[in-house]
C-alpha cells in the first residue's frame, strides 16, 4: 500500500474504504461477510474508513467490527454531520454523542460538513455557533481533523474553501468530471491551500465499470487493462489527490483495489491508459445532449440558475441512467436557500452571449427542466424550504 500525508502529517493509505455499501443481507447490512472483508483490506494496508450519520447502520457496523478485532488505534474514522436535520448547537452535540455510540470510539479522526452546498449554508450553521463547536472539539481531542464533503459547481467549491481553515475536503471527482462538479480546478485550488483532498466517486457509483458503451469496453479488454483499475490510476497520478474511495464490499474488488493501490505513484499513468481513458470519455460523450464544458464562462445567471450543473445532470440522464441523474439534481439544486433549478430561467439571454460553445442555452435550459424536474423533485423542493434542510 502507498500511502500520502495529510495536513497534520498523519499518513494516509491512498485506497480509502467507503463503507455505504456494505452488502446487506435480508435488509440489514451483513456483517460477517464485511468484516472479512474489512479485516482484508486492513492486513493490505488500508487505513481510512469512511462513513456518515445518514448510511443505514453504517457507522454502527464499522464501530462493531474495529472494536472485536482491536483496531481501532490503527485507522482512521471519517464520518459526518448531517448539518441539513441540525437546528442547534444542541443538536449538533446530540448527533455527534450518537456518532460516537454508534463508533464506540472517543474520537473521530476526520469529520466532516456532510454535503455542505454553498457559502449561505455554511454562514446559517455560523449563526448557529458552529464555529465555536468546532473549535471546543478540537481542543478536547474528539474531533481530529476538520473538512466538509461537497456535490456542485467549482465557483461555490471555491468559495467554500476560503470561508474556513478546513484541514480537509471531499468532493466527487473522476475523468468524466474532470471539469465538473468542483473540478480539476476546485482539485488544485484546495491543494495549493495545502488542504488535503479525499475523492469520492471515482468510477461514478460504478458506472464507469458496468455501464461504459460497449466499445468502449472493448478497447480496455483488447488492451488487457481493468476500466475500474485505470480510472483509480488516472486519480493516484495526480499528486493533488489523497485518498481515492471505494465503496468495496466483494472480497474480490478488495484484493484487486488494495493490488492496484501499492503499484499507483503519482505519474503512474501509462500512455496506453490515457489512450484508452480518452477513447471511453469520447464513447460516453457520443450519447451527451448538451456540449456543455463546464468553464462557467456563462455565469452568474442573474437568477440563480446554475447553468453546468443543471446540463451535467441532464446529460446524465443519458450518459448514467435518469434515476442517478435526479438524485444528482435533486442533491445540487435543491438543497440551497436559493434554489438553482434549471426552471428559474426567465429566458433574459446574457448567459448565451458569453458561451464559447454557441449553445442555446434557453432552450436546452427548458428541456433539461422537463426531464430534471419531475412531481418528485417539485415535492421534494417544498418540503426542503419547507423544513429549511438547506
Amino acid at each position: 500500500m502507498l500511502y500520502r500525508t495529510d495536513k497534520k502529517g498523519n499518513q494516509l493509505s491512498i485506497l480509502g474504504y467507503g463503507c455505504l455499501r456494505f452488502s446487506k443481507k435480508h435488509g440489514q447490512i451483513d456483517l460477517r461477510k464485511t468484516e472479512k472483508e474489512i479485516l482484508a483490506a486492513v492486513k493490505a494496508g488500508v487505513n481510512y474508513f469512511d462513513t456518515a450519520y445518514v448510511y443505514n447502520g453504517s457507522e454502527a457496523a464499522l464501530g462493531t467490527i474495529l472494536e472485536r478485532n482491536h483496531l481501532r488505534d490503527h485507522v482512521y474514522i471519517a464520518t459526518k454531520l448531517p448539518h441539513y436535520l441540525i437546528k442547534s448547537k444542541a443538536g449538533m452535540e446530540r448527533c455527534f454523542q450518537e456518532e460516537l455510540k454508534r463508533l464506540k470510539t472517543d474520537h473521530v479522526d476526520y469529520y466532516l460538513m456532510h454535503m455542505l452546498t454553498d457559502l449561505p449554508t455554511w454562514k446559517k450553521l455560523c449563526s448557529m455557533g458552529i464555529d465555536d463547536w468546532i473549535q471546543e472539539k478540537l481542543a478536547n481531542g474528539q474531533i481530529r481533523n476538520i473538512g466538509f464533503s461537497y456535490h456542485g459547481n467549482t465557483a461555490n467549491f471555491l468559495e467554500l474553501i476560503d470561508a474556513y481553515d478546513w484541514d480537509f475536503c471531499q468532493i466527487q471527482y473522476n475523468y468524466m468530471d474532470e471539469h465538473s462538479q468542483a473540478g480539476r480546478k476546485g482539485l488544485q485550488y484546495a491543494s495549493s491551500k495545502g488542504i488535503p483532498v479525499i475523492i469520492m466517486e471515482p468510477l461514478r457509483g460504478g458506472r464507469l465499470v458496468n455501464l461504459l458503451p460497449e466499445p468502449a469496453k472493448k478497447h480496455f479488454s483488447e488492451a488487457g487493462c481493468s476500466p475500474a483499475g485505470t480510472a483509480f490510476r488516472w486519480l493516484w497520478d495526480q499528486p493533488e489527490v489523497t485518498v481515492v474511495l471505494s465503496g468495496m464490499n466483494s472480497m474480490k474488488m478488495v484484493h484487486e483495489n488494495t493490488a492496484c493501490a501499492s503499484r499507483s505513484p503519482v505519474g503512474c499513468l501509462t500512455d496506453k491508459e490515457k489512450q484508452l481513458i480518452a477513447q471511453a470519455k469520447e464513447e460516453i460523450s457520443k450519447k451527451i445532449k448538451v456540449g456543455c464544458t463546464g468553464c462557467g464562462y456563462c455565469m452568474p445567471c442573474p437568477h440563480h440558475v446554475d447553468i453546468p450543473g443543471a446540463f451535467r445532470c441532464y446529460n446524465e440522464i443519458y450518459t448514467d441512467n435518469p434515476s442517478t441523474a435526479r438524485k444528482e439534481y435533486l442533491r445540487c439544486m435543491a438543497f440551497r436557500k436559493q434554489p438553482h433549478s434549471a426552471s428559474n430561467c426567465v429566458s433574459c439571454g446574457k448567459c448565451e452571449k458569453h458561451c464559447p460553445q454557441g449553445i442555446e442555452i434557453r432552450r436546452e435550459l427548458k428541456k433539461a427542466a422537463a426531464e430534471l424536474e419531475t412531481p418528485r423533485y417539485k415535492l421534494f423542493c417544498k418540503l426542503i424550504s419547507l423544513f429549511k434542510l438547506w
